[in-house]
């Protein structure tokens, strides 16, 4: 049976609490600027919101140095924020402008930051598993204590890179960590009509590995799981796979009509919203102040709207950018010329 406990964990301290609800605002702050600006019509592209989800990636990334690994999906903008990735590239990459963290051709579903650890953001269902293991692989090699993360959703653990990841994470005790965001929903899927077991954290047992399933909503339970998780990583005793249970407020795509959801269940889980929740309990326990948080979110405030208002006065690519970054070597004009016209 998958744990559902992690009694012995280390408990959070107030800075480590307040440091977890920072990196939420600043997914949230982002997120909603995001959505503004494309109702505003400003911006013209895909988006997955990940409201709700907040204290999860950002429990993880307390946990992390930027030499430590993420990889994340085509729906983890908030995994890349909680890393404390850079908001002026990030926005200027969303907007498809050079000054983006890929020169603008990456655009939302491809965002990359090594510098602080944001290896890969994938398009692909589940490869940031494999891809991860990769990363774990070559730090095991390397003789460091670096960890990496792959983050997926309920959806990815049916299929097969999931199943080959693990398995070949714990036969060479890499140091990785699976964190499934199990927001109740693949794509437009429900999670019990397609997943046969009632945890995710249960198949662990068929690769030998620890496996957890917590509540995605809750920071202590969070950061105690994570905590055990990272320590094993880093002492070389292998990959652990966390299932954190939690809900998406916005569904999957920005602008579907969330028909797979209940009204009822949808509204009971932005009225149980864990970040004015997570707020209050830090007030009321002595962590930190009312002005302490106000004067934090008026400051992620200020960060967000000066990436915003960099990433679109940023310029557009020019078409010389279509040669670079294709091959090791930049094409020169005449071959690329040449393709184009098919000669």
């Amino acid at each position: 049976m998958a744990e559902s406990s992690t009694a012995n964990a280390p408990q959070p301290s107030s800075a480590a609490l307040v440091d977890i609800y920072r990196r939420m605002v600043r997914i949230e702050r982002n997120d909603d600027a995001i959505r503004a600006t494309i109702r505003r019509g400003k911006l013209m592209m895909p988006y997955y919101s990940a409201r709700g989800q907040e204290v999860i990636p950002s429990a993880v990334s307390h946990h992390l140095t930027d030499d430590d690994k993420i990889c994340t999906i085509y729906r983890g903008i908030h995994d890349m924020v909680a890393k404390d990735m850079p908001l002026r590239p990030l926005w200027a990459e969303i907007a498809g402008r050079v000054d983006g963290t890929c020169k603008g051709k990456g655009g939302p579903m491809h965002l990359t930051h090594p510098e602080t650890g944001v290896m890969v953001t994938t398009g692909i269902v589940g490869s940031s598993m494999p891809i991860a293991n990769g990363l774990a692989w070559a730090a095991l090699l390397d003789g460091s204590k670096q960890v990496t993360v792959a983050y997926f959703g309920d959806g990815a653990s049916n299929i097969g890179a999931f199943h080959e990841s693990l398995n070949l994470a714990s036969v060479w005790k890499l140091p990785v960590i699976f964190v499934c965001q199990n927001n109740g929903f693949a794509e437009h899927t429900r999670f019990e009509k397609a997943t046969s077991v009632e945890h995710i954290a249960t198949r662990a047992i068929a690769y030998g590995m620890p496996g957890f399933t917590v509540d995605g909503n809750d920071p202590w339970a969070m950061y105690e799981a994570v905590a055990m998780a990272v320590e094993r990583a880093r002492n070389g005793d292998g990959p652990t796979l966390l299932e954190c249970k939690t809900f998406r407020f916005l569904g999957h795509v920005l602008g579907d009509d969330d028909f797979y959801m209940t009204k009822e269940e949808k509204a009971a889980a932005m009225a149980d919203d864990p970040l004015p929740k997570f707020r209050a309990r830090l007030i009321a326990e002595g962590h930190a102040t009312e002005e302490q948080l106000a004067k934090m979110q008026a400051d992620i405030e200020a960060e967000v709207a000066d990436a915003q208002a960099f990433g679109m006065a940023s310029e557009f690519p020019s078409a010389d950018e279509l040669r670079r970054d294709v091959f090791a070597t930049e094409m020169p004009p005449q071959q690329f010329s040449a393709m184009e016209f098919g000669a």
